[in-house]
Formats: structure tokens, C-alpha cells, sequence
């Protein structure tokens, strides 16, 4: 088919254009043309700006396509400039949304697509919103829709999740044995899935009519307390088992309010989620485990020089020290008779 993949540079629909290459798809990929992505030559490139809509619009117009990845729908505005775009011009559209669509913390576990939409952030809204979009114009004969959603993905390009995100300096903290911070004892549940393993769900939608008017989860089969979390990428780089420094997610909101969004919306709550509909419609599997993907990643990032050396970011060590002096001052002066 050919396969227009609006995005196609980024984490995921890296993954998703050399998979859909493999599998014999003719691919022409839309992007900035900012970001120096890794893909096949047989790729035909588009450069342009999607949130430009009228410029948009009528470029997708000259495009001949049977089937649209969206990896960079973010607005509901950006979402009807697509059915506009496309509308009565291709088969399918795959639209990649979130997980964040649902809400936290879950009413129980493990989350389906059955579950209630009512996503805690601006994000999340409008992700759940472009969706509606897609669903009305499905079922209004625009094209065929198909959603994704895709949760704490990483890879090859990408850092490791964290307490306070992504940044790279965890890694090195991992390796040189320093303490980590670890939310709430670390006893929450956290699922990390491959890029590669999404791609291929991704790919595997393409055409296949099992997936039009769905949408499907696809996350992590490897699901883990973030203590079990930490503990595997260190296994996985030779270092020594990490020291946990456990602090409430409400002191470390506190603190270090413009580090904590993450973890305040997402990385507090447990949550586990059923991929079964997306085994059976689009033969999903998880195949790059926790520790065998922390080890592609973690080379990646070695081999471009993108691990910052920690000593360069106090916080966590000044966090830590205050938190610990703090700990032992109430302990000390607490009179529990």
C-alpha cells in the first residue's frame, strides 16, 4: 500500500517507517525536516508544517495515498484540518493517541478500551477529543479510522523514565552507584514498552479491516513495581544495585514543582492495562524485555554522546540531603509518649 505517515521522524514512527519498508509498503513521510531521523532511502520526504492548515490541506491534496499514519495530531483543530485533508482521498486513518486518555488514578485494573475516558490533563483532552473527530468522521464515510494508544514508550532515541522524566543524567547516576529517588517507597506499577513492539502494531493496522471503526491499547506485558523498575536497569548496565531514596510524591511536588508534572499526573498511579484486542486484531506482542530494551537504549545513547555527566545536575543530591536532614530533625524531635 502506499502510506503517507504524518510525523515519521520522532520515537515511535521512526520505528514505524522502517517496519512498514520491511513489510514491502511504499511510505512518503510529512515532517518538519528538523530532525535528523535514521530511515530507509526508500522513503519519499515531505517537508512542511501540519499546523499551517491551509498550506497543509491543499499539499495533501497532490498526495497519493491508501493509508495515513498520524504520529503529530496534538489539537483538536489539527484533527479537523486532517479530515479536510483527507477526507473522500485515502482508505484508512491511524491515528496515534495516549493512553492518557483515561483517567487517574483508575477505578480498577487491568484498564480495556472499555474503560471510562476522562483524562486528568489539557493533553489528554485534546487527545481524546481528536478522537471523537476521527470517530465522526468514520462514521460519516470520511475514511476508515483506526486508534492507537500507546503508553510509556522508549527506545533508540529516547532516555529512561524516571521520577523526574527522561533526562539522561539518571543513567549516569545508575552506573556510578549514586542514590535514587524513588516516589512513594517505589511500590507503584509501571510498564515500559519498546518502540519497536508499538511500530509493528502500528504496521500491522495498515489495511487491515479487522482494525477499522477500533481502537486498541498497546502497552507493556512486562508490568513492575518501580523499585523492580530501577533495580533492572541497573542489572542491565553491570552497576550496582541502586540505593532508593524514598520521598512522598506530595513533598517532592513541593519542592521541585517544575520537575513533578509527570509525576504527578502519571507516575504516582499504578496502572496496568489489557492489550488483549490488540493481540487479536493486530497480532501484538510484547518481544524486547525491560532489560534487553534498557541496554539497546542506554548503547544508543553512548554511541551519540547524549548521557550527561550527573555531577553537572545537583538536585538529586541536594534533594536527597535535605530530605534525609529533615527526616532525621523530626525523628529526633518527636515526642510520641
Amino acid at each position: 500500500m502506499d502510506v503517507l505517515v504524518v510525523g515519521g521522524t520522532g520515537l515511535i514512527s521512526t520505528g514505524i517507517v522502517r517496519q512498514l519498508i520491511d513489510a514491502g509498503h511504499d511510505v512518503t513521510a510529512f515532517h518538519r525536516g528538523e530532525t535528523d531521523a535514521d530511515l530507509p532511502d526508500a522513503v519519499d520526504h515531505l517537508h512542511g508544517d501540519r499546523t499551517d492548515y491551509d498550506e497543509f490541506e491543499s499539499r495533501m491534496a497532490d498526495v497519493d495515498a491508501d493509508c495515513v499514519i498520524d504520529m503529530v495530531c496534538f489539537d483538536p483543530a489539527d484533527a479537523r484540518s486532517a479530515v479536510r485533508a483527507f477526507e473522500g482521498q485515502v482508505e484508512q486513518f491511524v491515528f496515534c493517541s495516549t493512553e492518557s486518555v483515561f483517567s487517574r488514578p483508575v477505578e480498577s485494573m487491568p484498564i480495556d478500551e472499555d474503560a471510562p475516558r476522562n483524562p486528568p490533563t489539557e493533553y489528554g483532552r485534546n487527545k481524546a477529543e481528536c478522537e471523537d473527530v476521527f470517530m465522526d468522521a468514520h462514521r460519516d464515510g470520511a475514511f476508515e479510522t483506526t486508534i492507537l494508544r500507546p503508553w510509556a514508550t522508549y527506545g533508540e532515541g529516547s532516555g529512561l523514565w524516571h521520577t523526574f522524566g527522561t533526562d539522561t543524567y539518571y543513567v549516569d547516576r545508575i552506573r556510578r552507584g549514586k542514590p535514587i529517588v524513588v516516589h512513594d517507597g517505589g511500590t507503584g506499577v509501571w510498564g515500559p514498552c519498546h518502540r519497536d513492539d508499538v511500530a509493528a502494531a502500528f504496521v500491522n493496522a495498515v489495511g487491515n479491516e479487522r482494525s477499522y471503526g477500533e481502537d486498541y491499547l498497546v502497552t507493556s506485558e512486562e508490568n513492575m513495581s518501580w523499585r523492580e523498575y530501577h533495580r533492572t536497569v541497573a542489572a542491565a548496565l553491570d552497576a550496582p544495585d541502586p540505593e532508593l531514596v524514598s520521598i512522598p510524591t506530595d513533598v517532592l511536588r513541593e519542592a521541585a514543582p517544575d520537575r513533578t508534572d509527570g509525576l504527578v499526573d502519571f507516575f504516582q498511579y499504578s496502572t496496568v492495562f489489557d492489550n488483549s484486542k490488540a493481540k487479536r486484531d493486530l497480532d501484538f506482542e510484547y518481544t524486547v524485555d525491560w532489560e534487553t530494551g534498557v541496554r539497546r537504549t542506554v548503547d544508543w545513547l553512548d554511541d551519540h554522546d547524549r548521557i550527561e555527566d550527573s555531577d553537572d545536575v545537583p538536585f538529586d543530591d541536594r534533594l536527597i540531603e535535605a530530605w534525609q536532614e529533615a527526616r532525621e530533625e523530626f525523628v529526633a524531635g518527636f515526642d510520641g509518649s
